[in-house]
């Protein structure tokens, strides 16, 4: 049975949400990506309003079992993730509502997880993630992309031990499993971070 993960690449201005079905050989299939766009004119309370409708009703509609959300990260740009930490509170919120459990990921986690780097840029995220579902391009803008990069990031991390040979997965789908095994015969869970 497949796994419907709901990644969210939080934003205020912009909160890229992107939906996945992940089978348990960690083939993943597109089932929607958009990206949710509020105003810097109108004041944050109605701008979290607003990207809460938004959430809340894709929630309703996709029905996913688990929810991706990408860790806020410390940056210099104060104003910008403080956006970020308001719009992950307003996913949270919304997943606690639905009886969602909630994974937070490091966006070199992602990176790692999609393209077995951790370092890589968005354009090699976005191309691995138009490989991984089949798509001919990935999706823009960049928020959209990495939401669903989260989604199969989080999928992925769910279903350790259950995968097909390594001869069918992807070149990210083996670097992931490689280091789920090496993570595995150190004794600890080892973060996947440069």
């Amino acid at each position: 049975m497949a796994l419907r993960v709901f990644g969210i690449d939080p934003g205020l201005t912009r909160c890229g949400v992107g939906i996945v079905d992940v089978e348990p050989n960690r083939r993943a299939r597109l089932v929607h990506v958009t990206v949710i766009r509020t105003s810097p004119d109108l004041d944050l309370e109605k701008r979290l309003l607003e990207l809460g409708n938004g959430i809340e009703e894709l929630l309703g509609e996709y029905r996913p079992d688990a929810v991706a959300l990408e860790r806020v990260f410390a940056q210099a740009n104060l104003k910008t993730v403080m956006g970020t930490a308001q719009a992950s509170g307003i996913v949270l919120m919304l997943a606690a509502r639905h009886g969602l459990s909630v994974g937070l990921h490091t966006p070199s986690e992602v990176k790692a997880a999609v393209t077995g780097y951790g370092s890589a840029g968005k354009a090699q995220v976005g191309a691995m993630v138009a490989r991984v579902l089949g798509l001919d391009a990935a999706p823009t803008p960049a928020d959209a992309s990495d939401a669903l990069a989260l989604a199969i990031c989080h999928a992925w991390q769910g279903r350790p031990g259950v995968a097909a040979p390594t001869a069918t997965l992807t070149p990210a789908q083996q670097a992931w499993r490689a280091a789920e095994r090496s993570a595995g015969k150190s004794g600890a869970a080892r973060r996947l971070e440069p």
